[in-house]
């Protein structure tokens, strides 16, 4: 029997991602080819052949994260699952399989992982008075 597909990103897909999200804030509607993605992260210290990175968009848009824009070559691609999103949903699934879905478990853990800065204090302090 076939394994079934993983919907969880890898960390290479996630860098994928992290390519079209970035771009996407700077302009909501791009379209990126691979040679852009390529580019990309060789910009950012990831020197990956072009057939590992067609390969990592493939797999991406099997799993419904990217989406192929036009018919001819150079194929475009844009993002169709947003950073919060996504990031909502591995958080969330990371809760409940490590913590048991404790949030306050998790923001015990991350209070113990290193002393805030009065800067992330000051983010937390405004968070707390605004759901209040």
């Amino acid at each position: 029997m076939a394994r079934p597909k993983a919907k969880e990103l890898t960390a290479r897909e996630l860098e994928v991602m992290h390519i079209f999200w970035d771009r996407n804030q700077v302009d909501p509607a791009i379209e990126l080819t691979v040679s852009d993605v390529r580019d990309a992260m060789q910009k950012a210290g990831r020197d990956l052949a072009y057939t590992t990175v067609a390969t990592l968009v493939r797999i991406l848009m099997e799993k419904e994260f990217l989406n192929q824009t036009n018919e001819e070559r150079p194929f475009l691609y844009r993002a169709v699952r947003s950073f919060d999103e996504v990031s909502g949903n591995m958080l969330g699934e990371m809760i409940q399989k490590v913590f048991g879905g404790s949030r306050e478990k998790l923001l015990m853990r991350l209070m113990e992982e290193r002393k805030l800065t009065s800067k992330e204090l000051k983010a937390i302090e405004d968070i707390l008075r605004e759901n209040s």
